[in-house]
């Protein structure tokens, strides 16, 4: 009697490009894709899946024990906080996530984001649609504040994959980087600069570590408080290493000259969150969780989808988180 396909269970295939080719399996399979599922509905489509492909969607005890066959849980990402990882190993479930797929892209959407604050670009292409370059009668104006990077100190806060090359990149512009210390003080990178030292010498800080319980709320009052006046915050991480309410705080007071945001807790934000008000601001940009997004990085990841499944069928798993 023929084994029976594997069963393959895409849960939110709607958060890959639509333009993303899935490579097709190599073995007999029974490939089911939902654009997006809500959180009741997870349990019953895994419910003969024999391997799970997830972006963001949840999965927790409760889903692994209504997926009996269950055996792979392939995450399209590298973050893995939406998988209860113990649930997984005490069930012998396999789960693998993708990584270093967007070490070009998350860096670029960083310095857009720089680039587009420090040199008021938003502000100024608003201005000149409201008719102010006509009203100003001469080649230039100069309502909005414009900063060069070269010569600004560019800190980091995360010295993986991501972290690294936007300071490499940062070097490219003529900035010096600098790496936060963790706050404990313990671990880390040994030129890594005291994080109060950090704080006051950033004229651009870029978040690119996990959350954890240690990094949750890395940024609040007393953090904006202690930068710089004319310095931006960038966060392309997770939204909880920011407290938002603190953020808009700050940016009122004029304690930090702006912020570029790529994520948001929930995702979406409801309309009326704090950080869709904050998103109002002309010192602000808020792009909707897509730094990771190139047309590139979505392949790269999608092939490596596909690769991290080829593996697990072929009883060789990588790129094992659990």
């Amino acid at each position: 009697m023929a084994e029976r396909p594997i069963r393959i269970v895409f849960l939110d295939a709607a958060t890959l490009r639509p333009d993303t080719a899935l490579a097709p399996f190599s073995f007999p399979h029974v490939l089911t894709r939902h654009d997006r599922t809500a959180p009741q509905e997870t349990a019953a489509r895994l419910a003969e899946a024999d391997v799970a492909l997830v972006n963001k969607v949840r999965i927790g005890a409760a889903e692994m024990d209504a997926a009996p066959h269950l055996g792979l849980i392939a995450l399209a990402a590298t973050g893995t906080d939406n998988v209860d990882l113990e649930a997984a190993k005490a069930r012998g479930i396999v789960v693998a996530n993708v990584r270093d797929y967007a070490r070009a892209t998350v860096p670029e959407h960083t310095f857009a984001l720089i680039l587009a604050l420090r040199r008021s670009l938003l502000p100024y292409r608003a201005s000149v649609l409201a008719g102010r370059w006509q009203a100003a009668a001469q080649f230039s104006y100069h309502d909005f504040p414009i900063a060069d990077l070269a010569g600004a100190t560019l800190g980091v806060v995360g010295s993986g994959s991501l972290g690294s090359r936007v300071a490499e990149i940062g070097r490219a512009f003529g900035m010096t980087p600098i790496f936060a210390a963790r706050r404990s003080g313990s671990g880390g990178r040994p030129d890594a600069v005291p994080f109060p030292e950090f704080l006051a010498r950033a004229d651009v800080v870029s978040l690119h570590c996990p959350l954890t319980p240690e990094t949750a709320g890395l940024f609040g009052a007393a953090e904006f408080a202690a930068m710089k006046p004319t310095a931006l915050l960038i966060n392309t991480a997770r939204a909880g290493l920011v407290d938002v309410e603190a953020l808009a705080e700050a940016l009122e007071r004029g304690e930090i000259a702006g912020a570029g945001l790529d994520v948001a807790a929930p995702e979406p934000p409801p309309a009326e969150s704090p950080i869709m008000r904050l998103a109002t601001r002309p010192n602000v940009i808020l792009t909707p969780h897509v730094g990771w997004a190139s047309r590139e990085a979505v392949q790269g990841l999608a092939d490596r989808l596909v690769a991290n499944v080829e593996a697990w069928a072929a009883g060789t798993p990588t790129n094992r988180v659990a």
